[in-house]
């Protein structure tokens, strides 16, 4: 009797056989896993500028105004997605919806800011074919841009979800998984913005 008491009270603690050891969603380890490759690419590519402009005949550039803006857009759209994610958790399905698509038209509008940019830096003779730091910066962003298209699909597909007319699903696993990847493109946004304006 005595041997069994304490086996069962081994069992009930938080390491032992019987306690519930909180793993992590297989959603979610697929997102970081993602996110580590992304990050040893960008990782990368930054890396490959740094020893390049070290090289002769390298061209530097300015880059546009624009590209300001388009970090503030980014950054306010991390914002309303945290925000809400919280609405989601509080089950103010309103109040989600609204954000969700606010976050959604910030994504949609950083792109749209992201393509003008190019074009002025076109303009200036800053060309994908060319060479020269222009040249990076146009890869790197522009890879960073299909990565915020995805994201913006992800939202898309949940903001749809909340005016369909099927049965309500309050499981926070996907909304938490979008929420933490824009949070990530938005945070290797201004990295690689803050990169380019300290070392071009």
């Amino acid at each position: 009797m005595v041997t069994n008491s304490i086996l069962n009270q081994y069992k009930n603690l938080p390491g032992g056989n019987g306690g519930q050891r909180k793993k992590i969603h297989p959603y979610k380890f697929t997102l970081w896993v993602g996110i580590g490759s992304i990050i040893m690419m960008f990782a990368g590519f930054t890396s490959a500028y740094i020893v390049k402009r070290e090289q002769p005949g390298w061209i530097g550039f300015s880059m546009p105004v624009i590209f300001w803006y388009s970090t503030a857009v980014m950054v306010l759209s991390s914002v309303l997605m945290q925000v809400a994610l919280s609405a989601f958790k509080n089950r103010d399905m309103g109040k989600y919806r609204n954000l969700i698509g606010g976050t959604t038209a910030l994504g949609i509008l950083f792109v749209v800011l992201q393509i003008i940019g190019y074009w002025q830096l076109n303009k200036l003779g800053v060309k994908v074919e060319g060479s020269g730091g222009g040249v990076f910066f146009i890869i790197i962003f522009g890879l960073h841009a299909l990565h915020v298209l995805g994201g913006i699909i992800a939202l898309m597909v949940l903001f749809f979800r909340t005016v369909s007319n099927r049965v309500r699903n309050y499981n926070a696993v996907p909304v938490e998984v979008a929420a933490t990847y824009w949070h990530f493109v938005d945070v290797l946004w201004v990295y690689l913005f803050v990169f380019f304006l300290i070392i071009q």
